[in-house]
């Protein structure tokens, strides 16, 4: 019995719907999945009915865009109640960010003389939580680039003429949004992120769990953030990030988290349940 924890639909920057990643995730004979969307949680209740149709588990959640201290680091949360309006009001917030940071990207484009239009970004895109991918695939459709390693060596990376920084939130903030949203927070990728003396602060500051296992984790990074668990009593989580053909070939199916690692996180989530419902009577 396995998961993934950490896939992305349409409604962000993958390409799949959540009924094709539920077909993809049936086929590797995923016991759980969990959608983390970019900023949104729009696709949580398609990708629920999809997987209800075919027995799998899901866990409705979302990925945030967070930062402590100017560094950057990106926040999960599980178990979300997704009809929050506290965390539908911010969300909004953080969409909008990411819109405007479409026409950002665009200008910077175009002021390189690479006639792009952010219509046609956006008409791509196609959903709320629009991203850096978005503009990659707007550049190869348009022409302008082969493939989408090119757009983003000539033009979207970090320190290239059309990268623009995304809109954060502080991390305390997303892991109290999370939490108010009912949901439990985890450090997502944090061997891409580089910020493990960020750890004991976060702990501090409520998160819950760190995502162990994942695509770009080498076995050796798998054991590092295995021992941070053990040491600050954290969940473990694991999963695919898989953005379906937006990175190239879809990842799902390449990460497998052991179900046992899901039934902690339950039981985590129904002793926080259990502990509201205590201070209510």
């Amino acid at each position: 019995m396995f998961a993934d924890l950490h896939l992305h639909t349409s409604f962000s920057d993958g390409t799949y719907s959540p009924e094709e990643l539920v077909g993809h995730g049936h086929r590797y004979r995923l016991t759980a999945m969990a959608l983390t969307d970019h900023d949104t949680v729009e696709g949580c209740e398609r990708m629920g009915v999809a997987c209800k149709a075919v027995g799998i588990e899901f866990i409705p959640g979302t990925e945030l865009t967070a930062e402590l201290y100017s560094d950057e680091l990106h926040v999960l949360g599980y178990f979300l109640d997704i009809h929050s309006p506290k965390l539908l009001a911010e969300i909004v917030k953080f969409q909008q960010g990411r819109q405007e940071r479409i026409y950002e990207m665009v200008a910077r484009l175009n002021a390189h003389k690479i006639p792009l239009k952010a219509e046609d970004v956006f008409k791509l895109a196609n959903c709320r939580s629009p991203g850096r991918p978005h503009v990659g695939r707007a550049l190869v459709k348009a022409g302008f680039c082969t493939s989408m390693d090119e757009a983003f060596e000539r033009f979207l990376k970090r320190n290239r003429p059309a990268y623009v920084p995304k809109t954060k939130i502080s991390a305390v903030q997303a892991i109290d949004l999370i939490h108010d949203a009912g949901g439990l927070a985890v450090m997502a990728h944090p061997g891409l992120n580089r910020t493990d003396e960020l750890i004991p602060q976060l702990v501090d500051s409520g998160l819950d769990g760190i995502e162990c296992f994942h695509s770009k984790h080498s076995a050796t990074d798998s054991q590092r953030y295995l021992n941070f668990a053990t040491k600050f009593n954290l969940l473990v989580t694991g999963g695919s990030d898989c953005h379906g053909m937006s990175k190239g070939k879809p990842l799902i199916g390449g990460v497998k988290l052991p179900y046992d690692y899901v039934k902690k996180l339950k039981a985590r989530k129904a002793a926080i349940n259990q502990q509201k419902s205590s201070l209510k009577s």
